[in-house]
């Protein structure tokens, strides 16, 4: 009987102890999920994808790639910050800094909730016209200041990156346009070919086939440098100084993720930053430009960008959902 009793004891003590022994496995022991909070075929798929197949061989797990779009963006960044797996990471864009003005109840504080892991990459946004539209930024900042509230632009979403960074254009510029949301930059572009609206406002990648099809003209890029795509399309600070928005995509994991997994995580991403990385030509193809700096830079982008969109926000007047 005492014999009986010591076996279920020692059973019973396995058991309990099993959780904290797979918990000090060596990192990962598990599928690495990379979460992305938008629609599959986005500019996000690029990175997110050749992060699958690069890394599910150096970390001896698989990588699975999982799209969890809703409620502009919120629901797949919630899903990581409350994740306690810790193998679950989040890639998404500037969306997570423009978020909190936008939504009253967000689910999640990106600050102390998400822990960031490294900037991915940075593009710029891109101001376009048709190519019969205005000839540069300062006629067309000239055309709105004579027509107030009559020149229509068209972003992506209200909240979105692209809304908030024309909101933040007509302030720092003094003009009143006439801004039309549409569900996605590419309906948004289209309107514009079409003649719906005056200029579009999006992703680089998205315009620049018009642009070399010569049915689109890039008036002005949002970066503080030109875009070595185009050299030739002036930056939206040559004509309104101090003026910078980047479209940016930053790696996240759950605030609970060990620091251990961070460090692997961006130690086997290291190489892919390097100069003549493949994808770093992936990147420059589409006007990007791949950072992988660490998780301090993003830190600090995310702090910064999410007091600048509060304050945009609240000078447009637009309500938060």
């Amino acid at each position: 009987m005492a014999l009986h009793r010591r076996i279920l004891g020692a059973g019973l003590l396995a058991a309990l102890a099993a959780p904290a022994i797979a918990q000090n496995q060596a990192w990962p022991n598990r599928p690495i999920r990379l979460i992305s909070p938008f629609a599959p075929g986005g500019p996000q798929d690029v990175p997110a994808r050749y992060f699958v197949d690069y890394l599910t061989p150096r970390l001896g797990q698989p990588v699975v790639y999982d799209s969890r779009a809703g409620a502009g963006g919120a629901l797949g960044m919630q899903h990581v910050a409350t994740a306690t797996d810790g193998h679950s990471f989040l890639i998404t864009s500037n969306a997570v800094a423009t978020l909190p003005a936008m939504r009253r109840e967000l689910g999640f504080d990106p600050l102390s909730d998400l822990l960031p892991v490294t900037l991915v990459s940075e593009s710029p946004l891109v101001l376009a016209v048709r190519a019969n539209g205005p000839a540069d930024l300062p006629a067309f900042l000239a055309r709105a200041r004579e027509n107030p509230g009559r020149v229509s632009w068209g972003s992506s979403g209200i909240g979105s990156a692209t809304h908030l960074a024309g909101a933040l254009l007509m302030q720092r510029a003094g003009v009143e346009l006439l801004h039309v949301p549409y569900r996605g930059t590419t309906i948004a572009l289209n309107a514009m070919l079409a003649g719906d609206i005056d200029c579009f406002m999006g992703d680089i990648s998205i315009a620049i086939e018009h642009v070399r099809a010569g049915t689109a003209r890039i008036i002005a890029v949002t970066t503080e440098r030109r875009s070595a795509l185009l050299p030739e399309a002036p930056t939206v600070a040559e004509t309104v100084p101090g003026y910078a928005v980047p479209f940016w995509f930053g790696l996240f994991a759950a605030r609970t993720t060990a620091p251990e997994a961070v460090r692997r995580m961006l130690a086997e991403l290291e190489p892919l930053g390097a100069p003549g990385s493949d994808l770093r030509r992936r990147m420059a193809d589409r006007g990007a430009e791949v950072l992988l700096n660490g998780p301090a830079p993003l830190t600090a982008r995310l702090s910064a960008e999410i007091g600048q969109w509060r304050q945009v926000v609240a000078a447009a007047g637009i309500t938060p959902e």
